[in-house]
Protein backbone atom coordinates (compact mmCIF):
# COMPACT_ATOMS: atom_id res chain seq x y z
CA UNK A 1 0.00 0.00 0.00
CA UNK A 2 2.71 2.11 0.66
CA UNK A 3 4.45 1.63 -2.55
CA UNK A 4 1.71 2.61 -4.33
CA UNK A 5 1.37 5.58 -2.59
CA UNK A 6 4.75 5.98 -3.20
CA UNK A 7 4.25 5.91 -7.22
CA UNK A 8 1.46 7.73 -7.27
CA UNK A 9 3.52 11.02 -5.81
CA UNK A 10 5.95 10.34 -8.41
CA UNK A 11 3.77 9.92 -10.78
CA UNK A 12 1.49 13.12 -9.93
CA UNK A 13 4.85 15.18 -9.74
CA UNK A 14 6.65 14.27 -13.24
CA UNK A 15 4.09 12.84 -15.13
CA UNK A 16 3.24 16.52 -16.93
CA UNK A 17 6.85 17.14 -16.93
CA UNK A 18 7.03 13.83 -18.99
CA UNK A 19 4.15 15.08 -21.28
CA UNK A 20 5.82 18.60 -21.66
CA UNK A 21 8.64 16.32 -23.20
CA UNK A 22 6.82 14.19 -25.36
CA UNK A 23 4.40 17.36 -27.09
CA UNK A 24 7.72 19.08 -27.65
CA UNK A 25 8.04 16.87 -30.54
CA UNK A 26 4.82 17.37 -31.67
CA UNK A 27 4.47 18.12 -35.50
CA UNK A 28 1.15 20.07 -34.66
CA UNK A 29 0.67 23.55 -34.03
CA UNK A 30 -1.60 22.54 -30.99
CA UNK A 31 0.30 22.34 -27.91
CA UNK A 32 -2.21 19.58 -26.38
CA UNK A 33 -3.01 17.48 -30.00
CA UNK A 34 -0.11 15.14 -30.67
CA UNK A 35 -0.55 14.46 -34.54
CA UNK A 36 3.04 13.07 -35.13
CA UNK A 37 6.73 12.90 -34.40
CA UNK A 38 9.01 15.78 -35.41
CA UNK A 39 11.94 17.81 -34.17
CA UNK A 40 10.66 20.93 -35.63
CA UNK A 41 9.62 23.21 -32.96
CA UNK A 42 13.16 22.75 -31.39
CA UNK A 43 14.46 24.25 -34.96
CA UNK A 44 12.21 27.01 -35.07
CA UNK A 45 12.74 27.79 -31.14
CA UNK A 46 17.10 27.55 -32.07
CA UNK A 47 15.80 30.31 -34.88
CA UNK A 48 14.20 32.56 -32.66
CA UNK A 49 15.82 35.78 -32.07
CA UNK A 50 14.06 37.05 -29.11
CA UNK A 51 14.03 33.38 -27.62
CA UNK A 52 18.08 33.79 -28.19
CA UNK A 53 18.96 37.20 -26.89
CA UNK A 54 17.01 36.14 -23.38
CA UNK A 55 18.61 33.04 -23.55
CA UNK A 56 22.01 34.77 -23.75
CA UNK A 57 21.00 37.36 -21.40
CA UNK A 58 20.53 34.83 -18.90
CA UNK A 59 23.90 33.27 -19.27
CA UNK A 60 25.81 36.41 -18.88
CA UNK A 61 23.64 36.90 -15.68
CA UNK A 62 23.89 33.24 -14.17
CA UNK A 63 28.12 32.65 -14.89
CA UNK A 64 28.73 36.46 -13.65
CA UNK A 65 26.36 36.01 -10.09
CA UNK A 66 27.23 32.55 -9.85
CA UNK A 67 31.09 33.11 -10.11
CA UNK A 68 30.87 36.43 -7.71
CA UNK A 69 28.38 34.07 -5.44
CA UNK A 70 31.20 30.86 -5.10
CA UNK A 71 33.99 33.64 -4.50
CA UNK A 72 32.71 35.52 -1.90
CA UNK A 73 30.56 32.72 -0.56
CA UNK A 74 34.03 30.44 -0.27
CA UNK A 75 35.85 33.25 1.90
CA UNK A 76 32.50 33.80 4.04
CA UNK A 77 32.74 30.08 4.54
CA UNK A 78 36.53 29.84 5.51
CA UNK A 79 35.76 32.90 8.01
CA UNK A 80 33.02 32.10 9.48
CA UNK A 81 35.15 28.68 10.69
CA UNK A 82 37.33 30.67 12.81
CA UNK A 83 33.68 32.18 14.89
CA UNK A 84 32.23 30.95 17.96
CA UNK A 85 29.87 31.02 20.41
CA UNK A 86 26.02 33.37 20.44
CA UNK A 87 28.03 35.21 17.01
CA UNK A 88 28.21 31.84 15.11
CA UNK A 89 24.96 30.70 15.76
CA UNK A 90 23.53 34.50 14.69
CA UNK A 91 25.56 33.77 11.44
CA UNK A 92 24.38 30.41 10.65
CA UNK A 93 20.78 31.69 11.02
CA UNK A 94 20.94 34.01 8.64
CA UNK A 95 22.59 32.43 6.28
CA UNK A 96 19.95 29.58 6.50
CA UNK A 97 17.05 32.70 6.49
CA UNK A 98 18.56 33.68 3.50
CA UNK A 99 17.83 30.58 1.57
CA UNK A 100 14.49 29.66 3.32
CA UNK A 101 12.82 33.13 2.32
CA UNK A 102 10.23 33.10 -0.41
CA UNK A 103 11.43 34.19 -3.44
CA UNK A 104 8.58 37.31 -4.12
CA UNK A 105 10.10 38.60 -0.78
CA UNK A 106 13.07 38.75 -1.83
CA UNK A 107 12.61 40.06 -5.40
CA UNK A 108 10.26 43.14 -3.88
CA UNK A 109 12.89 43.73 -0.61
CA UNK A 110 15.56 43.80 -3.47
CA UNK A 111 13.70 45.95 -5.60
CA UNK A 112 12.69 48.55 -2.75
CA UNK A 113 15.99 48.75 -1.94
CA UNK A 114 17.60 49.36 -5.28
CA UNK A 115 14.87 52.13 -6.32
CA UNK A 116 15.64 53.64 -2.84
CA UNK A 117 19.47 53.48 -3.47
CA UNK A 118 19.37 54.57 -7.39
CA UNK A 119 17.14 57.49 -6.48
CA UNK A 120 19.56 58.70 -3.68
CA UNK A 121 22.42 57.98 -6.12
CA UNK A 122 21.19 60.06 -8.98
CA UNK A 123 20.20 62.96 -6.53
CA UNK A 124 23.85 63.24 -5.83
CA UNK A 125 24.80 62.31 -9.48
CA UNK A 126 23.08 65.01 -10.66
CA UNK A 127 24.21 67.75 -8.34
CA UNK A 128 27.95 67.18 -8.96
CA UNK A 129 27.69 66.73 -12.90
CA UNK A 130 28.91 69.32 -14.89
CA UNK A 131 26.70 68.33 -17.90
CA UNK A 132 23.18 68.41 -18.43
CA UNK A 133 22.51 65.27 -19.02
CA UNK A 134 23.96 62.77 -16.20
CA UNK A 135 24.38 59.23 -16.31
CA UNK A 136 21.41 57.73 -14.17
CA UNK A 137 21.50 54.22 -12.53
CA UNK A 138 18.58 52.08 -13.10
CA UNK A 139 17.40 48.71 -13.20
CA UNK A 140 18.86 45.96 -15.22
CA UNK A 141 21.43 43.55 -16.03
CA UNK A 142 23.62 44.67 -12.90
CA UNK A 143 20.33 44.81 -10.41
CA UNK A 144 19.67 41.06 -11.22
CA UNK A 145 22.87 40.42 -11.20
CA UNK A 146 22.99 41.81 -7.23
CA UNK A 147 20.04 39.86 -6.22
CA UNK A 148 20.84 36.22 -7.51
CA UNK A 149 24.67 36.94 -5.87
CA UNK A 150 22.76 37.39 -2.67
CA UNK A 151 20.56 34.71 -2.65
CA UNK A 152 23.13 32.16 -4.14
CA UNK A 153 26.10 33.19 -1.67
CA UNK A 154 24.49 31.80 1.38
CA UNK A 155 23.68 28.62 -1.05
CA UNK A 156 27.30 28.52 -1.36
CA UNK A 157 28.33 28.61 2.18
CA UNK A 158 26.42 26.34 3.09
CA UNK A 159 28.04 23.77 0.72
CA UNK A 160 31.59 24.69 1.32
CA UNK A 161 31.03 24.65 4.74
CA UNK A 162 29.87 20.76 5.09
CA UNK A 163 32.97 19.90 2.86
CA UNK A 164 35.33 21.75 5.77
CA UNK A 165 33.56 20.25 8.26
CA UNK A 166 34.47 16.77 6.67
CA UNK A 167 37.79 18.32 5.59
CA UNK A 168 40.60 15.85 6.54
CA UNK A 169 42.60 18.11 8.70
CA UNK A 170 45.97 16.28 9.77
CA UNK A 171 46.73 17.24 6.35
CA UNK A 172 46.11 20.84 7.10
CA UNK A 173 48.33 20.21 10.33
CA UNK A 174 51.49 18.23 8.40
CA UNK A 175 51.60 21.16 5.80
CA UNK A 176 52.35 23.83 9.10
CA UNK A 177 54.99 20.88 10.95
CA UNK A 178 56.68 21.63 7.44
CA UNK A 179 56.78 25.00 7.67
CA UNK A 180 55.08 25.72 4.92
CA UNK A 181 53.10 29.39 4.93
CA UNK A 182 49.44 29.74 5.29
CA UNK A 183 49.16 31.03 1.86
CA UNK A 184 50.97 27.79 0.62
CA UNK A 185 49.30 25.98 2.73
CA UNK A 186 45.65 27.33 1.45
CA UNK A 187 46.79 26.54 -2.29
CA UNK A 188 48.25 23.21 -2.27
CA UNK A 189 46.39 21.43 0.45
CA UNK A 190 42.99 23.11 1.67
CA UNK A 191 41.95 24.68 -2.08
CA UNK A 192 42.08 21.20 -3.42
CA UNK A 193 40.26 19.58 -0.83
CA UNK A 194 37.62 22.40 -0.88
CA UNK A 195 37.22 22.53 -4.70
CA UNK A 196 34.74 19.83 -5.36
CA UNK A 197 32.55 21.80 -3.02
CA UNK A 198 33.07 24.96 -4.72
CA UNK A 199 32.48 23.24 -8.16
CA UNK A 200 29.46 22.20 -7.17
CA UNK A 201 28.34 25.28 -5.29
CA UNK A 202 28.90 27.29 -8.52
CA UNK A 203 26.99 24.81 -10.61
CA UNK A 204 23.99 24.54 -8.19
CA UNK A 205 24.45 28.54 -8.19
CA UNK A 206 24.47 28.87 -12.15
CA UNK A 207 21.25 26.67 -12.35
CA UNK A 208 19.29 28.77 -9.80
CA UNK A 209 20.02 32.23 -11.79
CA UNK A 210 19.63 30.57 -15.06
CA UNK A 211 16.09 28.97 -13.98
CA UNK A 212 15.36 32.29 -11.95
CA UNK A 213 11.89 34.09 -12.57
CA UNK A 214 10.16 35.79 -9.48
CA UNK A 215 13.50 37.25 -8.48
CA UNK A 216 14.21 38.88 -12.03
CA UNK A 217 10.64 39.88 -12.53
CA UNK A 218 11.08 42.41 -10.10
CA UNK A 219 14.41 44.11 -10.21
CA UNK A 220 15.49 43.02 -14.65
CA UNK A 221 13.92 46.40 -16.04
CA UNK A 222 13.96 46.56 -19.56
CA UNK A 223 15.89 43.44 -19.67
CA UNK A 224 14.63 39.99 -20.75
CA UNK A 225 15.51 36.98 -19.56
CA UNK A 226 15.00 33.19 -20.36
CA UNK A 227 12.38 32.49 -18.25
CA UNK A 228 11.04 36.08 -18.16
CA UNK A 229 10.38 35.36 -21.85
CA UNK A 230 8.55 32.29 -21.11
CA UNK A 231 6.41 33.73 -19.21
CA UNK A 232 5.68 36.53 -21.21
CA UNK A 233 5.07 33.91 -24.69
CA UNK A 234 2.69 31.48 -22.21
CA UNK A 235 0.00 34.44 -21.81
CA UNK A 236 -0.52 34.60 -25.16
CA UNK A 237 -1.07 30.46 -25.08
CA UNK A 238 0.97 27.74 -24.83
CA UNK A 239 2.74 26.08 -27.80
CA UNK A 240 4.93 23.54 -28.85
CA UNK A 241 7.82 25.68 -29.07
CA UNK A 242 7.80 26.81 -25.67
CA UNK A 243 7.38 23.33 -24.71
CA UNK A 244 10.80 22.34 -26.44
CA UNK A 245 12.20 25.85 -25.23
CA UNK A 246 11.22 24.02 -21.38
CA UNK A 247 12.44 20.65 -22.26
CA UNK A 248 16.00 22.39 -23.25
CA UNK A 249 15.76 24.33 -19.94
CA UNK A 250 15.09 21.35 -17.94
CA UNK A 251 17.51 19.07 -19.61
CA UNK A 252 20.53 21.81 -19.07
CA UNK A 253 19.35 21.97 -15.16
CA UNK A 254 19.27 18.68 -14.76
CA UNK A 255 22.60 18.23 -16.14
CA UNK A 256 24.11 20.87 -13.59
CA UNK A 257 22.42 19.38 -10.76
CA UNK A 258 23.56 15.89 -11.53
CA UNK A 259 27.47 17.08 -11.86
CA UNK A 260 27.39 18.87 -8.69
CA UNK A 261 25.97 15.99 -6.54
CA UNK A 262 28.87 13.85 -8.42
CA UNK A 263 31.24 16.39 -7.38
CA UNK A 264 30.27 16.28 -3.73
CA UNK A 265 29.72 12.47 -3.46
CA UNK A 266 33.04 12.65 -5.26
CA UNK A 267 34.58 15.17 -2.71
CA UNK A 268 33.36 13.21 0.57
CA UNK A 269 35.07 10.01 -0.15
CA UNK A 270 38.35 11.15 0.52
CA UNK A 271 37.06 12.99 3.72
CA UNK A 272 35.50 9.21 4.96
Amino acid sequence: MLRGYAAFVYLFLYAPIALIVLFSFNSGNNASDFQGFAFSWYVKAANNKLMLGALKNSLVVAATSATLATVMGTMAALALQGVRGPLRTIFDGLTYVAIMVPGIVIGIATLIALVTTFDAANALIAGIWPGEAPPKLGLGYGSIIAAHTLFAMALVIVIVRARIAGMDRSLIEASADLYADPVATFRQVTLPQLMPGIVAGFLLSFTFSFDDFVIAFFVAGSQQTLPIYVFSSIRRGVTPEINAIGTAVMLFSLTALITAQVLLRRGRKPAG
